[in-house]
């Protein structure tokens, strides 16, 4: 705490409803490093990290909304004895030279999910993380961004208003960067806070485990239909309208990848709806729907009224079906009548899961994910007891404590489930 302190902070004016508010963190507390974009500044970098001790601070700034992808366009990383860095990847797009600097220190990253990704573009992999939005998660806090946590365990505010700029901008505002530095300047002191919380609360082996489990992931693979993520595609009513649908969204994506910026602001999700819906015959008629007057869109008309034509003139066959296949069980509001056994078995897994989260003080869906206790309920082991549960749990990727603490109660309820 006292080192977040030492940061210079802004004591924010008192108001009728939150006075008493914590200051707000406004410089890091070495000054705002220079951010490194060639060979030589990294290799300083490198020397520095090398020399420093303890965890390292990491998070990376992407242009969501912005660029196709989900490239990290600034790195930040920050190591007791070390000082913060500022790392442009673009610039030097390989910083693998980090991992022997870092060497098997722990890694700490906030919501590590969505960065990972985007690191190990950039040839950085840590061997050892602390996940400070899952530590949160664990021990039940209600809200888990990292501002909210800050405030809460450490008495300073971050502000947040450059949380979703445009980070692929060059050169990289002045301010942008003082909010970049601080997203690391006190995420260590975060983490040395949540870990004492979960060593209290018997937490601190779990959460071990998940950090792990989140290093192990492999990439996720593709979704086999992408386009059926459209927002708003629940109204489109007919399989010739999905069909249209998925041809315009292919259309859009190619030409965001080869323009480089987000699909969203090609077409939104909105348009390609309203299109699929009316079905129009000309650009004519295409180009009365709103959307499609605005710039970007409007000069690919003639790409989208071929993408219609294409889902009008094909045979029934190629037309997509309403439902993506899948290898799990059928929709939950159809267990009452097709599988009533099964709709039983689902109402005591769920409220056993429940009542188990409840009495560890966490979400439930981390302690076992919604999915597994689905399928668990449509198509339990042959042999329901404790071990055979535990197996089946596993297989769907739960953790050793999760198996602890769920095996069992699971395998009674699904018993009397059964007896009912």
């Amino acid at each position: 705490m006292a080192n977040a302190l030492n940061s210079k902070t802004e004591p924010r004016e008192p108001d009728n409803d939150d006075a008493e508010r914590a200051p707000l963190l406004r410089e890091p507390r070495e000054g705002l490093p220079e951010v490194t974009a060639d060979a030589d500044a990294l290799a300083g970098v490198i020397a520095a990290l090398s020399a420093g001790s303890g965890p390292v601070a990491v998070d990376a700034e992407r242009a969501s909304g912005y660029r196709y992808g989900q490239r990290a366009y600034l790195v930040q990383l920050r190591r007791e004895g070390s000082g913060s860095a500022l790392i442009d990847p673009i610039a030097c797009p390989d910083l693998s030279g980090l991992n022997s600097a870092v060497g098997g220190a722990e890694v700490v990253l906030h919501a590590a999910h969505q960065d990972l990704p985007c690191l190990s573009e950039v040839n950085l992999r840590p061997s050892l993380l602390f996940d400070t939005e899952l530590a949160g998660r664990l021990l039940g806090y209600q809200r888990v961004g990292l501002g909210f946590m800050v405030e809460r365990l450490l008495d300073v505010r971050l502000a947040k208003e450059h949380s979703a700029v445009d980070w692929s901008q060059r050169p990289l505002p002045e301010d942008w960067l003082r909010y970049a530095a601080l997203d690391v300047e006190i995420l260590i002191e975060l983490r040395n806070s949540l870990e004492t919380e979960l060593a209290e609360t018997g937490k601190l082996e779990w959460a071990q485990e998940e950090f792990s489990s989140v290093l192990a992931a492999p990439p996720k693979e593709p979704r086999a239909d992408p386009w059926r993520r459209t927002s708003g595609i629940h109204k489109v009513r007919n399989q010739r309208a999905l069909a249209a649908v998925r041809e315009l969204w292919y259309e859009r994506d190619r030409i965001a990848r080869e323009r480089d910026i987000s699909p969203g602001r090609v077409l939104p999700d909105a348009a390609i709806v309203e299109a699929a819906t009316a079905m129009p015959r000309s650009t004519t008629e295409l180009a009365k729907i709103r959307q499609y007057g605005i710039k970007l869109a409007r000069r690919y008309l003639t790409t989208w009224i071929k993408a219609v034509n294409r889902a009008r003139d094909m045979a029934q066959a190629e037309l997509p079906r309403p439902n993506a296949p899948g290898d799990g069980p059928p929709p939950v509001n159809r267990w009452a009548d097709r599988a009533p056994e099964a709709a039983r078995r689902l109402e005591a897994a769920r409220a056993t899961v429940t009542g188990i989260a409840e009495d560890v003080v966490m979400p439930t869906e981390n302690l076992l994910l919604p999915d597994t206790v689905r399928r668990l309920a449509w198509a339990p082991p042959k042999t329901v007891d404790p071990d055979s549960v535990g197996d089946f749990l596993r297989t769907r990727g739960a953790r050793n404590w999760q198996v602890g603490l769920t095996a069992e109660p699971l395998a009674t309820a699904l018993r009397d489930a059964e007896k009912s």
